[in-house]
């Protein structure tokens, strides 16, 4: 009997190895991932601004890491809903610290080691969360997290697949040394439905897809949201919330990620990293 609906993954044309530097850019998933792959001995960085959701904002970010561009004052905001904390709208809120210089000198020096960083790597993994962005009236920019401010300091936009696929080749064409995975987060965000979460993710896809064609030579595309929705069709598979993977699936996801990404000879090696990394988390009983 068949019990799955297996989704075939064809070996990786870009691949990772623990010989490569790996920048992990996007949505919490990348956050899961991200974390596993830096226990068990990879060289990582991950999302040095703190969690990015759409594909506008990860533009916005590479390309900061590429420039190194100092945050300065003018990119200092108190944080809304009655906090006096600090952050910017280029961070997520784990960003905010209690004054302005405090998260001026915590995110530059983050940014300083991130794009050290990515000057060196080789590999860049980027998953996206959502096709919806919100852009700040004032500065007419899309921000990477509205920080709890008023709704009315915004437009909320949708990212079609076209420009989806326009924002994803410019980050490739602006990172020539460099091959990119590309993967879209299956998180679903259902604050705008079930059809709304479906929309989105299908421009992401979409868009994903047709740089992705264009760029063979150096991105490949690997099915999390696919895996999730197919292979773990089951809600014992989800968090309490039914819409984050619970720990099992990304565990698996993990898995499966890099059976498809790692070569074949560094597979002890992996097996060893995970063993040595359970042993550390081991904590001996006390005895009375």
């Amino acid at each position: 009997m068949k019990l799955q609906t297996p989704v075939a993954d064809d070996k990786c044309r870009v691949g990772i190895s623990y010989n490569d530097k790996i920048m992990m850019l996007g949505s919490c998933f990348t956050d899961n991932i991200g974390k596993q792959l830096l226990n068990y001995g990879f060289d990582v960085c991950v999302n040095p601004f703190g969690t990015l959701y759409n594909p506008a904002s990860i533009y916005e970010s590479v390309l900061r890491l590429i420039q190194g561009t100092p945050f300065t004052e003018e990119d200092c905001t108190q944080i809304g809903a009655g906090s006096e904390r600090i952050c910017s709208f280029h961070h997520h809120t784990t960003f905010a610290r209690e004054t302005r210089q405090e998260f001026l000198n915590n995110a530059n020096q983050a940014l300083n080691k991130a794009s050290e960083f990515f000057k060196e790597c080789n590999k860049v993994i980027i998953t996206l969360g959502t096709s919806w962005c919100y852009r700040h009236l004032s500065t007419d920019r899309i921000v990477c997290n509205c920080l709890k401010h008023p709704a009315a300091e915004f437009v909320r936009e949708f990212l079609p697949s076209d420009q989806t696929a326009a924002i994803l080749s410019s980050i490739i064409s602006a990172c020539k040394d460099k091959e990119f995975i590309f993967t879209v987060s299956p998180i679903r965000h259902f604050k705008d439905g079930a059809h709304g979460n479906q929309l989105s993710k299908s421009a992401l896809l979409l868009g994903a897809d047709s740089a992705i064609r264009a760029n063979e030579k150096c991105a490949d595309y690997f099915p999390a949201y696919e895996i999730v929705m197919d292979e773990l069709r089951d809600y014992r598979f989800y968090a309490e919330d039914m819409c984050h993977p619970s720990a099992q699936a990304v565990d698996y996801i993990r898995e499966r990620f890099l059976n498809w990404a790692l070569p074949a000879e560094q597979h002890a090696t992996l097996e060893a990293n995970i063993k040595k990394f359970k042993q550390s988390c081991h904590r001996a009983l006390s005895t009375l």
